[in-house]
């Protein structure tokens, strides 16, 4: 346990030793704390979740992301009282950024190490350095908003350029209006001020940080919609996208068989008789465009499944 704190500790904070440390994470320090994750990683070692499965993301709840991970044991993966910049849902791979308040050893430790690993321009660009499409930048800048606006719309111009997605930021940004004129560009911000960012260093990129109260890896996926955001373990995505989806159809079969008057709204939120059942599995085959998994999928999905 003290060899595992005296790791995370450094890769987060060790900057004092600017030879000895990187400013992102490497590959092996986040498949060490992933290590759940079985599936294919980017070259920064990140989980990488398909395309296609964040799609499907898009059209899960946030009750059913929520309550699926709270089932799991994940109670600390949501976070509320957003400003919204653009339209939701918001999905995708999230790259970290954690900014501490300015303190000037440590700031000068930071960019002399930015400039050994040849990195440009300011340290709150240096996140966006590193997108690829399908990537959300979420960035816990420790909810300040007045001199805390990590952007403006010429840095959201390039977020989007990179990643064609958005934000989740525990800080401020600046220049709403040109923010919003970024066709598909989403926010999820604690507020907009004309200030400019001051007095904050970026202390590490694609670490472990903190949202609000919620807990987040890089790698994690990000569900975004007009409740809040909800960082799922890659680990889990595909079981929680699979347990969303079956969800979904029992609740459509359910709502349309009450309004048919065919049950009784205790035969429908009770276990389900194998009458019931058995007019699900048929209504799910007689609509075929309803069911986003495969067949394969559906059916070992279901098969020991307790109605």
């Amino acid at each position: 346990m003290k060899k595992l704190l005296i790791f995370l500790i450094g890769g987060v904070l060790g900057f004092a030793s600017a030879s000895a440390q990187q400013i992102q994470w490497t590959p092996d320090q986040i498949k060490q704390f992933s290590k759940e994750f079985t599936g294919n990683r980017g070259s920064d070692g990140r989980p990488y979740i398909s395309d296609a499965l964040l799609k499907r993301l898009k059209n899960t709840s946030i009750e059913e992301a929520w309550g699926y991970l709270k089932n799991k044991g994940f109670n600390n993966q949501f976070e509320a009282g957003w400003q919204i910049i653009g339209n939701v849902p918001l999905v995708g791979r999230v790259v970290t950024a954690q900014y501490m308040p300015s303190r000037p050893d440590i700031d000068l430790r930071i960019k002399e190490k930015g400039k050994e690993e040849n990195r440009s321009g300011s340290p709150n660009s240096w996140p966006i350095d590193v997108l690829k499409e399908g990537d959300v930048y979420v960035a816990d800048g420790y909810g300040k908003i007045i001199d805390g606006t990590l952007i403006g719309d010429n840095l959201g111009n390039s977020i989007y350029a990179k990643s064609k997605t958005g934000v989740v930021f525990d800080a401020g940004v600046r220049d709403l209006d040109g923010l919003e004129a970024i066709e598909g560009f989403t926010g999820f911000v604690r507020g907009i001020d004309p200030s400019y960012i001051k007095e904050m260093m970026l202390t590490c990129i694609n670490c472990p940080i903190r949202i609000g109260r919620a807990t987040v890896m890089p790698g994690d996926l990000v569900l975004g919609k007009k409740e809040g955001v909800v960082f799922i373990p890659a680990y889990l995505a595909e079981d929680l996208v699979k347990n969303a989806e079956f969800i979904a159809l029992r609740d459509e079969f359910g709502h349309l068989r009450l309004k048919q008057g065919k049950y009784t709204p205790g035969q429908i939120d009770q276990k389900w008789s194998e009458e019931i059942k058995n007019d699900f599995l048929k209504w799910v085959k007689d609509n075929p465009s309803k069911l986003q998994m495969s067949n394969s999928e559906f059916e070992e999905f279901t098969k020991d499944r307790n109605w």
